[in-house]
């Protein structure tokens, strides 16, 4: 198994008018609400377990290159809308039995607190369980997930939709969980389209590959790949890599840890309606941090 590499978060920002809003505020009210933003945060070690008990000195936040004073940090506790996108294709045959298992030991970990959707990607994206925080609803879902015979994928039809309607659910913290083999692909979207989606609707890409996704000149296999890669660096999620599927169960476990125990990370900015390109990394050795903007900072950049 291995893991993307580049842990920090790369978001172009465009600038964000200002709301008008109804009652009265004193100027240091508005003075702090225009000098503040928030990042959700992951903190992880070399094991990609949660790191807890982080203060201010963990992180380091830069708009632009330039440093920014880290204000506060606290447990994100703002409530999840995550899509889980799952290939149920000819080539996730063999893989089934091992998806069922991690999408088990994930919504066993999530439900609840947390509004999860069951999307397949065999033939077209499909919504199998809209948005809902049940579990036995998700699990009796996941119970009945099989592959379709003769069946491509579509997964960058599926995050391109998927981001749309998270954007239309507006979402104040929304992911996108896809969980996929290296079969067959069917599109004629191109990546960076769906990238600027994924952008704009503020969603965190943590995708779980199975398999070796070899680069091909195809149009669909060739812009699934470069998805892959820019899609979860340019959100400030990341790209777990499964030769084999055995250890998609413990997978889905780690990953669901992970974003149960993310923090909210609030730094300061000039009084300045222009918003630039924002990093984050670790403050500390041998800790991998990556986040994603609050949703209503700004819209991504096209």
């Amino acid at each position: 198994m291995r893991t993307s590499p580049r842990p920090i978060l790369i978001l172009a920002m465009v600038c964000a008018t200002a709301s008008a809003g109804f009652g009265i505020r004193t100027s240091a009210q508005q003075d702090r609400g225009s000098r503040e933003r928030a990042l959700f945060v992951s903190a992880v070690d070399k094991d990609g377990e949660p790191v807890s008990g982080l203060g201010p000195d963990a992180f380091i936040v830069r708009e632009d290159g330039v440093r920014r004073e880290v204000l506060r940090v606290s447990r994100a506790t703002e409530p999840i809308d995550i899509a889980l996108l799952v290939d149920n294709s000819q080539a996730a045959t063999d893989e089934i039995p091992f998806i069922r298992e991690g999408l088990s030991k994930f919504v066993a970990a999530m439900a609840g607190e947390h509004r999860i959707a069951l999307i397949s990607l065999a033939e077209r994206p499909t919504i199998v369980v809209q948005y809902t925080t049940e579990a036995a609803q998700l699990q009796n879902a996941i119970g009945r997930f099989f592959q379709v015979s003769g069946s491509g994928m579509t997964l960058v039809d599926g995050l391109y939709e998927t981001s749309r309607g998270l954007r239309r659910r507006n979402s104040q913290r929304p992911m996108i969980v896809p969980v996929v083999t290296d079969g067959v692909e069917f599109t004629n979207r191109y990546s960076k389209d769906v990238v600027r989606e994924l952008r704009e609707s503020g969603a965190a890409v943590h995708a779980v590959t199975l398999g070796r996704f070899v680069y091909s000149d195809e149009h669909s296999i060739r812009e699934r790949e470069f998805l892959l890669e820019d899609g979860p660096k340019a959100t400030g999620g990341q790209r777990i890599t499964l030769l084999a599927p055995h250890a998609l169960g413990d997978v889905m476990a780690r990953l669901a840890r992970e974003l149960s125990a993310q923090y909210k990370v609030v730094y300061g900015r000039p009084d300045s309606r222009y918003e630039g390109k924002v990093e984050i990394e670790s403050g500390r050795p041998n800790l991998t941090v990556r986040g994603t903007p609050a949703r209503g900072q700004g819209a991504a950049a096209k």
